[in-house]
């Protein structure tokens, strides 16, 4: 894993060549937050940072970059009875009592990033790793970087700073001790940090976290920060500063749309998402935040009593086309892991 400051050196001579062409309103929108607290709108798209040279066109008339840019592929580890859709119908003590598909599932990911011969970062599950320590073991040897989903699956919003904190600890320590490395990277279950629940990013510094991808600038019934800072920046808090970079959203008629993956990837066509990361790594000369989960290639899971119709199409629908949409999705653009996406794309 690369170091946090290796990843927020970029070209300032290159900002300060694009400044001109700028409007006031376009550089207050793409100011990176202070104090992580997100800016009252989201920032407009702006003329490329960099000045590097377009070279050929994509066939949605999107210009080439000469050197294509790493996108951010990632996986939330979690089983299918885990989903914060089955929470109010699932107890978590009661978890063991249902056959666990995560091991098949995250290796049929794995498989797909071997031959496409990718690296991603994986967000492992406490509770998971704990019961399968050698699916952990498994991810670190392909070459993946290991990161933290919490241990219970909480939305953070729900807990209390000490909650939350303990519930860190204990999942930290469990990958920490299984992987024999420093667990530097977070993401919070359903991207529940969220304004209310600001106060996380203390805690994440504080326990030794450098990287985080929780914060994702849409509206949603359950998660959200709309008029946050969209590309990856770092968050400086009292507590110290710590990397964010959120998941991707494709700004369309004055509103973030997400295209990240997971549901999005399943619900939207191939093409769309497509589309997205071209725009974004084309247009805004960003890398893309994809995540996925292993549940979601998985067509034969155990269905379970969702709370409503919404819900239930949401975990279900699509299931059966997502391994072949990824397998394309893969052979389209270029991935690589969270760390192996920032460099020279990191505002300070």
């Amino acid at each position: 894993m690369i170091d946090v400051a290796e990843t927020i050196e970029f070209d300032s001579r290159a900002l300060v060549a694009d400044a001109p062409a700028r409007s006031h309103a376009s550089e207050r929108g793409n100011e990176a937050p202070e104090n992580g607290k997100p800016h009252n709108g989201a920032p407009q798209d702006g003329a490329p940072r960099n000045g590097a040279p377009r070279n050929g066109a994509s066939q949605n008339g999107h210009a080439a970059l000469a050197v294509r840019v790493t996108n951010a592929f990632t996986v939330d580890v979690e089983d299918y009875f885990q989903v914060q859709a089955f929470a109010g119908r699932i107890d978590r003590r009661t978890w063991d009592d249902y056959p666990s598909r995560v091991v098949p599932n995250t290796h049929r990911v794995l498989k797909l990033l071997e031959t496409h011969q990718v690296r991603g970062t994986f967000f492992v599950l406490g509770w998971v790793a704990e019961r399968f320590p050698e699916l952990v073991r498994d991810i670190q040897r392909a070459g993946h970087e290991i990161g933290c989903h919490t241990y219970w699956h909480r939305l953070i919003y729900e807990q209390t700073p000490e909650e939350f904190r303990d519930d860190l600890r204990r999942a930290t320590r469990t990958l920490a001790d299984i992987t024999g490395e420093s667990i530097v990277a977070f993401r919070a279950p359903c991207f529940s940090i969220v304004e209310k629940s600001l106060w996380a990013v203390d805690v994440l510094i504080d326990e030794g976290y450098q990287y985080d991808s929780s914060v994702f600038p849409v509206r949603h019934d359950t998660y959200g920060m709309p008029g946050a800072y969209r590309w990856p920046h770092m968050l400086h808090r009292t507590h110290g500063t710590l990397v964010e970079f959120p998941p991707s959203v494709r700004r369309m008629w004055k509103f973030n749309v997400p295209v990240a993956g997971g549901g999005y990837f399943r619900l939207l066509p191939l093409g769309f998402t497509s589309r997205s990361i071209e725009q974004i790594n084309h247009d805004q000369r960003h890398p893309f935040m994809f995540y996925i989960h292993p549940w979601e290639l998985d067509p034969d899971q155990p269905r379970l009593p969702a709370p409503s119709w919404r819900s239930r199409f949401r975990h279900y629908q699509n299931l059966g086309s997502t391994e072949s949409k990824l397998d394309r999705l893969l052979a389209g653009h270029k991935f690589g892991t969270l760390t192996e996406a920032l460099p020279g794309h990191l505002r300070s």
